[in-house]
């Protein structure tokens, strides 16, 4: 991740995510340079489990092939337990950038382990803000790292699957909201 280009998008819910991955995946954008966060939104009524199997994350809940699906999909998966967000699952690029957070002990003020994720991957500390009261609220992030290219070719594909909002984050330029 020489350039620090990403395009984020806010999702609703769960379903509208995985459409949204699903339409890169059949546009063909590299699936290595996606990543997808959400908070753990298990209830009472349904056992939710973790367990690694080789290389591999397996989860079991309300929203189980959701996230097994993407574990396979995507480049890395995590679970963290983020105070004031709550539990959380990440798969994709994005949680190398959370552990090296964590690892470094970087300390970006009033932002949680996933912020600083963010922010350390190039994401303006007032849109990292944002993102992270998007997944208090329960709302699932997508983004697509890459070149300049790149996330503006997936930004016009994630336009067309009907996101709460869309941002682009570039090296040059400060973030542009598209929706």
């Amino acid at each position: 991740m020489a350039e620090l280009n990403a395009v984020v998008a806010v999702y609703g819910t769960h379903a509208e995510a995985e459409d949204a991955v699903k339409e890169l995946q059949r546009a063909g954008v590299d699936m290595r340079a996606l990543s997808i966060i959400g908070k753990d939104s298990h209830t009472d009524e349904h056992v939710v489990g973790y367990y690694n199997t080789g290389d591999r994350m397996k989860y079991w809940g309300k929203a189980g092939a959701f996230w097994g699906g993407f574990w396979g999909l995507l480049f890395g998966s995590a679970f963290f337990a983020v105070p004031g967000i709550g539990p959380v699952l990440v798969a994709g690029p994005l949680v190398a950038w959370i552990v090296g957070a964590l690892e470094g002990a970087v300390a970006v003020g009033g932002l949680s382990a996933i912020g600083a994720g963010l922010y350390g991957m190039g994401i303006p500390k007032d849109s990292v803000i944002k993102y992270e009261l998007a997944l208090k609220t329960d709302q699932y992030l997508l983004l697509v790292h890459g070149t300049t290219a790149e996330v503006e070719r997936a930004k016009s594909i994630i336009e067309n699957t009907r996101p709460v909002n869309v941002t682009v984050h570039t090296a040059e330029t400060t973030a542009v909201t598209v929706k």
